[in-house]
């Protein structure tokens, strides 16, 4: 079986002001998550996201994970996303752990 994997936006740190809009996301803090079906890894990292103050953007509210996910592979480059990938696959490979991902206790 082919790995899967999925890549988690676990929060977004943003300046309440910049460039005369407000919220705007500056990092983003994620997990990439992988498995073959039995074994899983995880690889998480944080993002730096640049405001395009000429480009289209949406408000906080309304971005959706995907939008983000986005923001961070085109900021990473394929060759990290798919580095990123590649340390995952070594920990699957390895049967370096089997994990249950559990919600915060507190929320």
């Amino acid at each position: 079986m082919a790995n899967t994997y999925t890549w988690i936006v676990n929060n977004m740190v943003s300046y309440p002001q910049a460039e005369g809009l407000t919220d705007v996301v500056v990092t983003v803090n994620w997990t990439c998550n992988g498995t073959d079906g039995t074994y899983n890894g995880a690889l998480g990292g944080s993002t730096g996201i640049r405001l395009d103050a000429t480009g289209p953007y949406t408000p906080y509210s309304e971005l959706t994970e995907e939008q983000v996910v986005g923001w961070v592979k085109a900021s990473l480059g394929p060759d990290q996303v798919n580095a990123t990938q590649n340390d995952v696959s070594a920990q699957i490979a390895n049967n370096y752990y089997v994990s249950t991902i559990l919600p915060n206790p507190w929320g």
